[in-house]
């Protein structure tokens, strides 16, 4: 997938087929594939869509259909866009400093033990056992 020959369309209707989406931009090229991305838990399309065409050419002029009506709505197209290598949006100090991934973490004065009674048994604390 060479970035150069991939358009990015957004606001795509959300009952929009890669074969309608395909018989829209065929006047400008030949196009190699249509992708419309979908919610993994929803299974609903995200409303924009990658299409793929064979060369730069297919491209600008697939940027003239920009603001134009595809299925009731204005479609807008943008060449997509490469991914600066390094440059990742993840890792932004977060609430609470440097997570690396680690999620939320509670604040020291939080104690899962705060409250509880500890009985002495055999040399050994047992917090989840309250005393009588």
């Amino acid at each position: 997938m060479n970035p150069i020959t991939l358009i990015f369309g957004q606001q795509v209707d959300y009952g929009a087929t890669a074969d309608e989406l395909e018989m829209y931009f065929n006047s400008c090229g030949h196009i190699n594939r249509v992708t419309i991305p979908y919610n993994r838990f929803t299974g609903h399309p995200k409303g924009f869509a990658y299409i793929e065409f064979s060369d730069r050419d297919s491209v600008r002029t697939a940027m003239a259909l920009d603001e134009t009506l595809f299925r009731g709505r204005l479609i807008k197209v943008l060449p997509k866009r490469t991914n600066v290598p390094g440059f990742r949006t993840t890792d932004r100090y977060l609430r609470g400093g440097w997570t690396r991934g680690r999620g939320y973490r509670p604040s020291r004065l939080y104690s899962p033990l705060r409250g509880c009674n500890l009985i002495r048994e055999n040399g050994g604390a047992h917090p989840w056992i309250d005393s009588f």
